[in-house]
């Protein structure tokens, strides 16, 4: 793609980097075929190929964007499909995480977007406050119906019932059984931690069975993605800076053998941390080492082996693979392979390479489209008649089980009890 930034522009690395990924796109139209949003919509303009046109125009210009710019890139959901697809391997990612922040910066919305966006923003990232409005929620949800499409959205994605803080979630270090083999850092996470406490829990037990020392570290929290994709950079930098900093002084800084992620929407954020810290002097080594020591959790399992394991009951699994974990790491058959080891009866989705519609946020800001992305995987899914769902992310989990009777776990949650744990407590919810 030809390109006319200015000399001036072009001195901003960030400008720079997307100047790059701008012209190795060549117009092919592959990534048209695998885009949610396109397949549901048909606007060229929705498409991968349609955002690339309208963030050139807008970088190049320089001038705060008007808003069918705004729209169609605040529709992308992220969920990186286009990248597995391009043959150019035009890197979508950034250039679109680079427009969100520029149209942070410059664009004023309607005040009650920019009121929505500060508030999802400050709360879901801290526990506490989450916590709080989910309470809140759960007592306003019988008013659902009487919202607006947002606020409803919200309402009926607050879970039925709300547990207390884990234990686990705390700074603490969690002994090997028989032997240390690796010592690894856990992201306890924010969101996950309050709606699934279970799943920290979950992982723990199984990696300290197969030998390894897990520390929650002091200080490590939000792992910065979620306000990353809300252009809040400022904000994700900072989540991200004290995540860095807290692992790294761990085992008196020596630092782990492996930073664990078992939430992949977090885990490709995690990992790339040495992209986002390129430019700073203090912080670009311990970054890109960080990213380099980011695997996910059923990497770790395999890198481990997950040793003899039964599953107590036969069950028919269906695995969702969440697009930041397909697509955004490049994890496909990993944990389907360990969960049929383990003895379950693996399925695949149909379609399984469109986004579900949760996205982080995007289900919030976008429920209408979510929320059809949301029905099209269940009723692939159900074409499957699973006993349970599997996934390894946390925001899939949340807006599949917000549609469905059928129980949705955790990998990791199977993966435990088949090794020894207890039975996970979402099959009886199921």
């Amino acid at each position: 793609m030809l390109t006319n930034f200015t000399l001036a522009q072009l001195a901003d690395p960030a400008t720079a980097e997307s100047e790059k990924i701008l012209r190795s796109c060549v117009h092919c139209g592959f990534c048209t075929a695998t885009c949610p949003t396109y397949a549901l919509l048909g606007d060229e303009l929705d498409s991968p190929r349609g955002r690339i046109y309208l963030i050139k125009n807008m970088l190049e210009g320089g001038a705060p964007p008007d808003e069918r710019t705004v729209r169609h890139v605040d529709r992308c959901l992220s969920c990186l499909s286009c990248m597995t697809t391009c043959p150019s391997s035009v890197h979508y990612m950034h250039l679109v995480d680079h427009a969100r922040a520029h149209v942070e910066k410059t664009y004023r919305r309607p005040l009650a977007d920019r009121l929505l966006r500060r508030v999802l923003g400050a709360v879901l990232p801290r526990p506490a406050l989450f916590r709080v409005a989910l309470a809140a929620a759960r007592l306003a949800k019988p008013l659902a119906p009487l919202m607006p499409a947002r606020l409803r959205a919200m309402l009926e994605l607050a879970p039925a019932r709300l547990e207390g803080p884990s234990p686990v979630d705390r700074p603490q270090v969690f002994p090997a059984e028989g032997g240390t083999r690796m010592r690894v850092a856990l992201l306890a996470g924010c969101a996950q931690r309050v709606l699934e406490p279970r799943i920290n829990e979950a992982t723990i037990r199984l990696l300290t069975r197969l030998g390894c020392e897990v520390a929650i570290a002091p200080g490590a929290g939000c792992c910065g993605a979620l306000t990353h994709h809300l252009g809040q950079e400022d904000a994700a930098h900072a989540a991200a800076a004290r995540n860095i900093r807290a692992w790294t002084a761990l085992w008196g800084g020596r630092g782990p053998d492996a930073v664990v992620v078992n939430a992949s929407g977090c885990g490709t954020t995690v990992k790339d941390y040495g992209f986002m810290f390129r430019g700073d002097r203090d912080l670009a080594a311990a970054a890109a080492r960080i990213s380099a020591l980011a695997k996910d959790v059923t990497e770790v399992v395999a890198q481990l082996g997950l040793g003899p394991a039964a599953a107590p009951e036969k069950l028919a699994v269906t695995y969702h693979s969440a697009c930041s974990l397909q697509h955004g790491q490049k994890i496909t058959t990993l944990p389907k392979e360990l969960l049929a080891r383990a003895g379950f009866a693996v399925k695949d989705v149909p379609e399984g390479h469109l986004c579900c519609g949760s996205a982080g946020t995007y289900n919030l800001l976008q429920p209408e489209i979510a929320g059809q992305l949301k029905a099209r995987k269940l009723a692939n899914i159900a074409r499957t008649a699973p006993d349970a769902i599997a996934a390894g992310n946390i925001g899939c989990m949340a807006q599949l089980a917000s549609g469905t009777a059928t129980p949705v776990l955790h990998t990791v949650e199977l993966l435990d009890w088949a090794t020894g744990g207890p039975r996970p407590e979402g099959l009886s919810r199921g």
